[in-house]
C-alpha cells in the first residue's frame, strides 16, 4: 500500500482497489520503454538524380506512407499561355494514363494497397499524391510517374474538366463564404497582371480555347524533371530513390522530349491598387435563416518572401493578429486574445468577421486583413481595419509578442504531426531551397523574435501603396486614395483617420 492512497476505494473495483497510480503493481513485470532513437534517422535526406529530379524523404513511424510529385508549376508561370491550364491539370490528374486505361483503373490500384490519391494546384506548385501502405510504394512511384509524364488528355476527359470548371466558377460567385474569391481579388489587385496576381481559377472565356495541344504546349515547358521533386514520409530513403531512378530516370514524357517555350522567371512586382465588385449579397442564404446582407473588404500590404529572414517576424505578427469570426468557437485557445480580437470584435458589435492572413511566395509575400459588416458600416469599418494597420508599428507588450510565439510554435508542431502536412513540408521546401529547416529549427527562429523585428518589418510594410479588395454593397466606400492616406498617418491618431473617412 502507499501512502494515503492505501484507503481510498476506486469505481473501477478490480484485483487492486487500494493501489495509488503513481505504484507500480505487486505482481506486474517492470515495463520496458522505447527508447527515441537518434535524431539522424529521422531528418530530412535528399538526392538529386542525373536528371535534375530531386528526391527527398522523411522517415516516419507507421504502416503507411505518403508520397507524391511536386512540380515548380502553377498560375503565376501562365503569362505566355492561356489562363487556367493549371486549374485544368489539377482537374485532369489520375485520368488515364498510358498504363491505365482510366480513373476507375487507377483508384482500383490504389484500393489494393488501401491508398487515396489528391492533386492540388496553387499559385506556384503542382502537387500529386498519394498516401497508401507502405509496402506498395514501387506500384505508387511508378502511379504517380505515369499520371505526372504520361497523361492521355484525352478529349472527352478535357470536356468532362471544362463542365466540372464550368460548375465550380459558378458554385464560387454563389458561395455564402467569399473568402476564396477575395483572396484572388486581393492578389489580383497587389500584383495586377504579374506572376501570383494572374487568376488561380480558369477564366469562363477560356474554358472552350483550352485542349490538349494548349496543355501540351505548357507541359513541355515546366514539367521538366530539374522543376520536379519526389517527396516521401514514412519510408526508407534509399527505397525511394531506387523506385525514381526505375520510373522517372530516362523517362520521356507523352509531349515528347524537345524542349518548349522559354520558362517565365519573372520577378513578382508589387504595384498595389483596388478591385471592387459591386453585389447583391442578400440572397447568398442556402437555408431557412436568412444570412445578414454583409460587405467584406480585405485590406494588405506587401510583407516578404519565405526565403527572406523577416519571412519569421512576419508570420509572428500575423499570430499576433490573429482574429476571426464573432460566432467563432473554441474560447481563449483559439485567439481571444488576439489584437482583432479584442480591438475590433470585442469593442464593435456589428463587425461579423475580422482575420489576418499571411500568403508567402519565392520572391514577395502579402499580409492582409479581412473584415465583414453591414453595408453602411463599410466606412467606419475601413477606418478601424487602416488603424490596427498603423497600430501593428507601434509598442509590442512582452506577453503579447510570448503568446504569439507560444501559438505559432503550438500550431506548427500540432500540423506536423500530420503525414500529408509533413509531405507538403518537405516537399514544398525542397523544391524550393534544395533542404528542409527542421521544426526545432523553425521553433529557434520564432523563439528568437524581439519586439524590436516586429517593428521594423512592420515600418517597412507600410511604406508601400496599399492592396484593397472589396465586395458587397460598396456605396459607402471610401476612396482608394482615402484609405491610401490613412495608411500613411505616421502617428495613428484616431481624429486624423476620422477627417480622412469623413
Amino acid at each position: 500500500r502507499c501512502g494515503l492512497a492505501a484507503g481510498r476505494s476506486y469505481s473501477g473495483g478490480g484485483a487492486y482497489p487500494s493501489v495509488s497510480l503513481t505504484c507500480p503493481l505487486p505482481g506486474v513485470p517492470k515495463a520496458v520503454f522505447a527508447a527515441a532513437e537518434s535524431r539522424e534517422r529521422f531528418e530530412t535526406r535528399v538526392t538529386v538524380l542525373e536528371n535534375g529530379l530531386r528526391v527527398a524523404s522523411q522517415n516516419k513511424f507507421g504502416q503507411f506512407c505518403t508520397v507524391g510529385i511536386l512540380v515548380n508549376s502553377g498560375s503565376r508561370h501562365e503569362a505566355k499561355y492561356l489562363s487556367g491550364i493549371s486549374h485544368f491539370l489539377e482537374k485532369l490528374a489520375f485520368s488515364s494514363t498510358a498504363q491505365f486505361g482510366s480513373k476507375d483503373e487507377i483508384l482500383l490500384t490504389l484500393e489494393k494497397h488501401g491508398g487515396i490519391c489528391d492533386c492540388q494546384a496553387s499559385r506556384d506548385t503542382i502537387m500529386y499524391a498519394v498516401s497508401a501502405d507502405a509496402r506498395g510504394l514501387d506500384t505508387m512511384v511508378n502511379l504517380l510517374a505515369d499520371v505526372t509524364l504520361q497523361p492521355r488528355l484525352s478529349d472527352e476527359e478535357i470536356e468532362m474538366t471544362r463542365m466540372a470548371i464550368r460548375f465550380e466558377l459558378e458554385d464560387l460567385n454563389m458561395r455564402p463564404d467569399p473568402e476564396p474569391l477575395l483572396t484572388e481579388m486581393i492578389h489580383a489587385a497587389a500584383f495586377r497582371d504579374n506572376t501570383v496576381g494572374l487568376n488561380r481559377f480558369c477564366p469562363v472565356e477560356n474554358t472552350d480555347k483550352i485542349d490538349r495541344a494548349v496543355l501540351h504546349s505548357y507541359l513541355s515547358s515546366y514539367y521538366t524533371p530539374d522543376r520536379m521533386v519526389l517527396a516521401g514520409v514514412g519510408i526508407e530513403h534509399e527505397h525511394l530513390v531506387e523506385c525514381a531512378r526505375k520510373y522517372l530516370l530516362g523517362v520521356e514524357p507523352v509531349w515528347g522530349s524537345g524542349q518548349g517555350r522559354a520558362v517565365d522567371r519573372s520577378v513578382a512586382q508589387y504595384t498595389g491598387g483596388i478591385i471592387k465588385v459591386e453585389k447583391d449579397m442578400s440572397d447568398v442564404s442556402l437555408g431557412p435563416t436568412p444570412i445578414p446582407e454583409l460587405t467584406h473588404i480585405m485590406i494588405g500590404l506587401e510583407s516578404c518572401s519565405f526565403l527572406e529572414d523577416d519571412f519569421i517576424p512576419f508570420a509572428v505578427l500575423n499570430m499576433m493578429m490573429g482574429g476571426g469570426g464573432s460566432f467563432s468557437a473554441g474560447g481563449p485557445g483559439k485567439g481571444m486574445f488576439t489584437r482583432l480580437y479584442l480591438n475590433v470584435l470585442n469593442r464593435h458589435h456589428w463587425m461579423y468577421n475580422a482575420t489576418s492572413y499571411h500568403h508567402s511566395y519565392e520572391d514577395t509575400g502579402l499580409l492582409c486583413i479581412h473584415a465583414s459588416a453591414d453595408p453602411k458600416q463599410v466606412r467606419e469599418m475601413v477606418e478601424i481595419i487602416t488603424r490596427e494597420f498603423i497600430l501593428m508599428a507601434g509598442a509590442v507588450g512582452e506577453v503579447e509578442l510570448e503568446r504569439a510565439k507560444t501559438q505559432l510554435k503550438s500550431m506548427l508542431m500540432m500540423n506536423l504531426e500530420s503525414r500529408p502536412v509533413i509531405f507538403e513540408d518537405v516537399g514544398r521546401q525542397v523544391l524550393a531551397t534544395n533542404t528542409r529547416k527542421l521544426p526545432h529549427e523553425l521553433c529557434a527562429l520564432i523563439s528568437q523574435v524581439k519586439p524590436t523585428d516586429i517593428k521594423r518589418v512592420v515600418t517597412k510594410m507600410l511604406h508601400k501603396k496599399p492592396a484593397v479588395a472589396a465586395l458587397g454593397d460598396l456605396t459607402d466606400l471610401p476612396t482608394y486614395e482615402h484609405i491610401q492616406a490613412a495608411l500613411s498617418s505616421k502617428d495613428g491618431r484616431l481624429p486624423r483617420l476620422y477627417r480622412l473617412f469623413r
